[in-house]
């Protein structure tokens, strides 16, 4: 085995060294090679060879040199061969886009042969741009950005994208791949961009100044929607994805916001009044481009609102309509702000002040409306209660709209005690889900009387109940004397809680003041100190009747069952002996004359013939009637309103306003003590929540001051002070 210590290591004395003519050669080689690639011909010596060559003269410190003439070589082709070859030909655009293409792949090959170069001597000098981007610095300042190639370049593309956008079918990926080559180059921003957008932005102003005037809002919209759809494509297939940006505030910026206050005030209307859906969705979406629009937007849907729901309420020849169309336009509304505003809260914000503003248009009388709406629906037979609860969700919304709620209890109050003391209620279940909403929405003040109604017919119930087992035990069917054979029922009504109704000392057959004189010993037993007053306007009856063509059974009211049970004894009776036989009021006895005698169902002939009555008419009771039905409804006369009840109604709640007008000053003035009169209306106006103008407050605090609950100061007489 040898020794280490025979190794012996001797200094390295460097490369060999290469002929004075080794660099010359050996570029030679590698310029033929380089013309070679750029003219498309064979080459002379593989890629390896020139691979080596170019490692060789790297390796003994050429590499400058060997840069500096690829550098000129790959100049003089750019300048003496293509830029000439591009300049001549007729298809400027494709001729680039091929020399682009076939460059690029040169450049590639080339690449590879001086791919020792790049990773030496070019890795060395960070000064120095890689072979690769040298040679497209060197197209793109030779070529590109040539005085004479460049506008040539931008105005065709250009031009291929105006032919685009007129519908042309141009070459895309020409386009493309141009457009690529601009961003590849670094030059896309500075020499195509901006002429790129200038041009657009002329393009779209010169459109939407010509289509606005000739299209249709909705047409319109349709356009500026496909051209925004259209424009966001191009940006996907050719176009930088950062100039969709900006492109699309050009769009917005000359088809939208110089149009938008005629796009407002002429297609908002149509377009809600129409209901389209669709492009008011689309109007939505692209007023949102820019901050401002959808405020715009929603102050034109307000003002729609307004000045639609206006048109509904301000009608009084509508009034029979009102609360439908009224629904119908919430429902309407409610699904615009839903499918087409995104629930925006805003814009439900705008539908419910807009609500509120237009239905108090007439005080008192949609309140007045609704009421009467909700009665004609609980009083329906062809609505099912899930139908009926619909209605009423419906009809609580408008009345959270309506000032004058305390018009809505009087009336509603006063139809609902017809609805229970005739029997005539579709649902006692939806009564009494409409008490329990108003309770909600109200209070409980605001429902006491309504429930107390509801309590007076239930009791009344076990009342007639067990009246009737009273007169079972007490009075025998076989005492001819007292022969009970019809079937009373009464409601006891606490008139606390019930309308004021006329009353009236009308004369009953014997057979019903014997009823009552029982039930009146009946119920005093038990309720001693109690006072009945009887409301004889306020029956009904059904009468068995016989006709010449059979029996049947008349539904009618307690008057005109009077006037009918006249004429078991008398074929023919004058109106005077009618009048004296009943001792009924003379307009009272007329209607109900008029209802059996001049209606649909005539049981009674007037003579003469003719729809008044008078003091010399003759009734005769009308054996040839004849109905389809065995049980016929007559019309009950006393339950139609009358102006009286309305007037009463109105001035019940005239005065309930009244001693709130009166409340709300007491409690103001006992805690301000002391306050100016305009300070005192504000206030005021804060606190009630009815209608009221500022004369009848007015009035109110003159009556307070004559009543000593304020004076005015002895200094100043706008000041009021409280008088404790």
């Amino acid at each position: 085995m040898k020794s280490l210590n025979n190794i012996v290591i001797k200094n390295f004395k460097g490369l060999p060294k290469m002929p004075e003519t080794f660099f010359n050669d050996g570029w030679k080689k590698l310029k033929i090679g380089v013309q070679a690639i750029y003219t498309s011909q064979p080459l002379e010596q593989s890629f390896e060879e020139l691979y080596r060559i170019v490692e060789n003269l790297c390796t003994y410190n050429h590499g400058r040199f060997l840069y500096v003439n690829l550098y000129e070589t790959t100049e003089i082709h750019l300048k003496s061969e293509l830029l000439p070859s591009i300049s001549k030909e007729i298809d400027f655009l494709g001729t680039m886009n091929y020399a682009w293409v076939t460059f690029c792949r040169q450049i590639n090959t080339i690449k590879n042969i001086f791919l020792y170069l790049d990773r030496t001597y070019v890795l060395d000098n960070h000064c120095l741009l890689s072979i690769w981007y040298m040679s497209l610095s060197l197209f793109k300042e030779n070529i590109v950005l040539n005085g004479f190639l460049r506008p040539k370049l931008i105005d065709g593309l250009l031009y291929l994208i105006y032919q685009e956008r007129q519908g042309v079918v141009v070459d895309k990926n020409l386009l493309k791949s141009l457009i690529s080559m601009l961003t590849t180059l670094q030059v896309y921003d500075m020499i195509f961009e901006v002429p790129f957008l200038h041009a657009t932005e002329i393009l779209y102003k010169t459109e939407g100044e010509n289509l606005i005037q000739n299209y249709h809002i909705v047409k319109y919209l349709q356009h500026v929607d496909q051209r925004l759809k259209e424009e966001h494509v191009r940006v996907i297939n050719y176009l930088n994805s950062y100039t969709g940006i900006t492109l699309k505030d050009v769009l917005v910026h000359q088809l939208l916001t110089p149009h938008l206050k005629t796009i407002l005030s002429t297609g908002v209307s149509e377009l809600l009044e129409k209901n389209i859906l669709n492009e008011t969705g689309l109007l939505y979406k692209l007023v949102g481009l820019f901050p401002s629009g959808r405020n715009e937007l929603c102050t034109a849907f307000s003002e729609y609102l307004k000045k639609r729901g206006r048109l509904i309420v301000i009608d009084p020849e509508n009034d029979k309509n009102m609360i439908q169309d009224l629904i119908d336009f919430k429902d309407k509304v409610d699904v615009i702000v839903s499918e087409c505003f995104e629930n925006n809260f805003k814009y439900s914000e705008a539908v419910r002040e807009s609500f509120k503003f237009f239905i108090n248009q007439r005080h008192n009388k949609p309140s007045e409306l609704l009421a009467k709406f909700v009665d004609g629906k609980m009083r329906s037979k062809d609505l099912s209660e899930d139908e009926i609860e619909d209605i009423l969700q419906k009809v609580m919304i408008l009345f959270r709209f309506v000032q004058g709620k305390d018009v809505f209890e009087a009336f509603y109050k006063r139809d609902m005690a017809k609805r229970l003391l005739v029997g005539k209620s579709t649902s006692q279940d939806a009564e009494n889900s409409m008490i329990s909403k108003l309770k909600s929405e109200c209070g409980g003040g605001f429902t006491s009387r309504l429930e107390g109604m509801f309590k007076d017919i239930t009791v009344s119930q076990g009342i007639n109940s067990a009246f009737r087992q009273h007169l079972n035990h007490v009075y025998s069917a076989g005492d001819g004397s007292k022969n009970l054979n019809i079937d009373m029922c009464v409601n006891v009504l606490t008139s606390s809680y019930w309308p004021n109704y006329p009353s009236y000392d009308v004369n009953l057959p014997q057979e019903m003041a014997l009823y009552q004189n029982i039930f009146l010993k009946f119920y005093m037993a038990s309720h001693s100190g109690r006072k009945l007053i009887w409301q004889p306007n306020l029956g009904h009856c059904i009468v068995k009747v016989e006709f010449t063509c059979g029996k049947k059974e008349l539904q009618v009211s307690l008057f005109q069952t009077i006037v009918l049970l006249l004429f078991n004894n008398n074929n023919e009776i004058p109106y005077k002996d009618i009048q004296e036989a009943i001792n009924l009021e003379g307009n009272e006895l007329q209607r109900t004359l008029q209802s059996l005698a001049c209606g649909k169902s005539r049981v009674l002939q007037k003579t003469p013939k003719g729809k008044d009555i008078t003091d010399t008419d003759f009734f005769n009771f009308n054996d040839d009637f004849t109905d389809k039905l065995f049980r016929v409804k007559i019309n009950q006369v006393q339950m139609k309103e009358t102006v009286e009840e309305q007037r009463a109604t109105e001035e019940s709640v005239i005065q309930d306003r009244q001693f709130q007008i009166d409340a709300a000053i007491v409690r103001i003035m006992k805690q301000k003590k002391t306050l100016t009169h305009n300070l005192l209306i504000t206030e005021l106006y804060e606190m009630l929540d009815i209608p009221v103008k500022p004369a009848d407050l007015k009035k109110r605090i003159e009556q307070l001051i004559d009543r000593d609950y304020i004076e005015r100061d002895h200094n100043n007489s706008t000041i009021y002070k409280y008088i404790a």
